[in-house]
């Protein structure tokens, strides 16, 4: 796909004039880094604040009296179970347990949600969630293209977002999300974030997004050691992972169940059948063969994505994600191993470009903010 051929957010000439570096990110010609370069825009946002475009992700309205149970007969997590004003982290599942792709569900009121889905599955996740309504009285709306989605993440966060708006965002628990205004716009102010860090997501009309973005760089003293910094997909990426947490494509596909991804704390199968629950209350009482670990590399070398992992001489499992860690200055990832050798302890071997190197299974997540 040639540039020209790229979607671009409403923020695209923003991340020209600074200098941002564009790559093909799901189809979308996004911004992998800075000029500050993706160590600093990483431990900038761990230690004081860092901008996020995400206007690449879709939205989808769920409208109608039916809203919750549609929702929840196509997703993992107990929608029920949610108040007017909360969000829900959540998955949807094929007819095997695989995940179609993980969402956040969020409820205006019992006749109302919104559905936040990945960039690069947008149109598949439209086309899975269409295809799948029946006699139930709801609308369905795609939003994608109407909202921008503005992330500021780090310590800083909530005292740069206060400048532009009148919200009390001490109010706003984790999760949780209010509609207000923001820099004088009608927006959803969402606590939620893919960092590991406190900060907010903002959501407003893609019209409005220079507008928004360019104010929040200034709010939060933009070119000054101790202010923001625009962060691009290469800091998200590792800032995520420090988290551990996954990517779909990475710890999560069609033929990876979340029960094999370390998420049955969202695969609700108590709640009533949904699609997949049938194959996921097997595979739940069979027991998984297959479990996600993080491990911390023991020998210098960076274990990337797809780098098959030994135990002892034989080859057991992947590598889903790799990375330095800059905050944590060490290198680490995440990886699919049988169950008996997913436990912390165990000494692996990855495969990096034909050498075995040592790494050893720890918790996850790697990096947990101090509250």
């Amino acid at each position: 796909m040639s540039t020209d051929d790229l979607k671009r957010t409403p923020l695209y000439d923003a991340h020209i004039d600074l200098g941002g570096k564009m790559v093909d990110f799901g189809g979308w010609n996004m911004p992998v880094q800075y000029t500050a370069g993706v160590i600093e825009e990483h431990m900038r946002t761990r230690t004081k604040a860092g901008l996020f475009d995400v206007s690449h992700m879709g939205e989808f309205w769920v409208e109608g009296e039916d809203a919750i149970p549609f929702v929840n007969r196509l997703t993992t997590n107990d929608v029920t179970k949610l108040v007017d004003g909360q969000a829900q982290y959540s998955a949807l599942t094929n007819e095997n347990g695989g995940v179609v792709d993980d969402l956040l569900v969020y409820r205006f009121d019992q006749d109302k949600l919104l559905l936040v889905v990945n960039a690069s599955t947008t149109e598949k996740d439209w086309d899975w969630i269409t295809s799948h309504k029946g006699s139930e009285n709801i609308t369905l709306t795609n939003v994608s293209a109407d909202y921008c989605q503005i992330a500021v993440q780090g310590p800083l966060a909530t005292i740069i977002l206060e400048k532009l708006t009148d919200t009390d965002l001490d109010e706003i628990k984790y999760y949780h999300f209010t509609v207000g205004t923001v820099d004088g716009v009608d927006a959803i102010i969402s606590r939620t974030g893919y960092t590991g860090e406190d900060g907010f997501e903002v959501y407003a009309a893609s019209d409005n997004a220079r507008k928004i973005w360019d104010d929040l760089l200034d709010a939060g003293y933009y070119g000054t050691d101790a202010g923001i910094l625009p962060a691009g997909l290469a800091a998200r990426n590792t800032l995520r992972l420090e988290a551990g947490m996954s990517l779909y494509g990475h710890e999560l596909s069609d033929e990876i169940t979340p029960l094999e991804a370390n998420l049955g704390w969202i695969t609700k199968l108590q709640k009533g059948e949904f699609i997949g629950s049938p194959k996921l209350a097997d595979q739940k009482e069979r027991g998984i063969e297959r479990h996600l670990v993080g491990f911390e590399m023991t020998d210098r070398g960076i274990a990337r994505d797809g780098f098959d992992v030994y135990v002892g001489d034989e080859k057991a499992g992947y590598v889903t994600s790799g990375s330095p860690a800059p905050y944590l200055k060490k290198n680490i990832g995440l990886a699919f191993l049988p169950v008996e050798f997913a436990n912390v302890g165990q000494e692996i071997r990855i495969d990096v470009r034909g050498k075995l190197l040592s790494a050893t299974v720890v918790p996850t997540p790697f990096y947990k903010r101090q509250k």
